[in-house]
């Protein structure tokens, strides 16, 4: 009969896990604008507004290195001063992950 209890109790935990706690972890994956991020972009190593992990499979976001026109998600121009967005690169617990591409750039 203990046993019994006890099984019941440790499925209406893992029911209760699994409708609670894995969806608020899938949200906050997708809590970040990274579609929003084109502009002009600055490497740093502290104070950045973004982590983000260079991949080059499975990206959430394709980003084109451009001269002119960041115009759209994806585009980035690099820059040294009065940039849009400051972007730490690491390799662990990032934001989102890029890919860099010469075409097509934008969400995965």
């Amino acid at each position: 009969m203990k046993q019994k209890t006890f099984l019941k109790r440790l499925v209406l935990v893992a029911c209760l896990f699994s409708v609670l706690v894995i969806p608020s972890a899938l949200a906050a994956k997708k809590g970040v604008p990274f579609e929003g991020v084109y502009g002009r972009i600055r490497f740093v190593d502290s104070f950045a507004d973004y982590d983000v992990k260079i991949v080059e499979h499975h990206e959430d976001l394709r980003v084109q290195l451009v001269e002119r026109f960041p115009d759209s998600c994806g585009k980035w121009q690099i820059v040294d001063r009065f940039p849009d967005y400051k972007i730490r690169i690491v390799d662990a617990h990032p934001d989102f992950t890029i890919r860099y591409v010469n075409s097509f750039p934008g969400v995965n």
